[in-house]
């Protein structure tokens, strides 16, 4: 578990660059600004990205709830990942955890989409993009980065790995803007700057309070008489 000590510059580091990540997030979603690039040059001299582009458009979206909810799912990834390092402290076999995580995931997700959707079109997969999306999003979405997720909360703590979870956000803004031509606000911009510096930060505190560690450590063996070779 984390310690927070606030005289130790780690501790505030920690603190004050997990404000400014989740500060950053919602910078990019509560506020666009001024057009800094109005669309990608790429995406705009391609024809099939256009095509591909106007059915994910939704004149019904709501990007306020959709951030919110955004917010939502990563804080209770965070009350995951801490449940997650208590579970790797009893069994440390990541793909074991990970099997049977994503099969507590597919009882629960079941039921609530066969009464979500009611329509037997709707689960059916009509073309191969569909395929390719639906084994993609299954191998690499989800298993592969949640064996991915624990095995680093096994090695660094859930706080090195929760800490990474605004950037999905960054690439989220670059992607769209890459291949779907979607315009960059300057909220965009500030709000990615915010969210890297805080990781920095807490990276930061991270390497500084494990070598404070590291110090006290040789410290307390050599007060001890234990002396050892390097």
């Amino acid at each position: 578990m984390e310690k927070v000590e606030f005289k130790r510059a780690a501790t505030r580091a920690k603190i004050i660059g997990t404000i400014a990540s989740i500060s950053g997030a919602f910078v990019m979603i509560f506020y666009k600004g001024p057009i800094i690039i109005s669309s990608s040059p790429w995406s705009s001299s391609s024809s099939s990205v256009l095509q591909l582009q106007r059915p994910l458009e939704s004149s019904q979206s709501n990007w306020i709830i959709g951030g919110i909810l955004e917010t939502l799912a990563f804080l209770l990834y965070s009350y995951c990942y801490i449940n997650l390092a208590q579970t790797m402290k009893l069994y440390s076999d990541e793909f074991v955890v990970t099997f049977f995580y994503n099969l507590s995931v597919a009882l629960l997700a079941i039921p609530v989409g066969l009464v979500a959707e009611l329509q037997t079109s709707s689960w059916r997969l009509t073309d191969s993009a569909s395929v390719v999306a639906v084994l993609y999003t299954g191998i690499f979405g989800y298993s592969f980065s949640a064996v991915v997720h624990t095995w680093g909360v096994r090695l660094k703590g859930p706080v090195f790995v929760a800490i990474f979870a605004p950037t999905s956000i960054v690439i989220a803004a670059v992607m769209s803007a890459i291949f779907l031509g979607e315009a960059i606000y300057l909220g965009s911009v500030i709000g990615a700057v915010i969210i890297t510096a805080g990781v920095y930060a807490v990276l930061w505190g991270k390497a500084k309070e494990a070598e404070e560690m590291r110090d006290e450590e040789s410290c307390g063996l050599t007060g001890s008489g234990v002396w050892t070779l390097v």
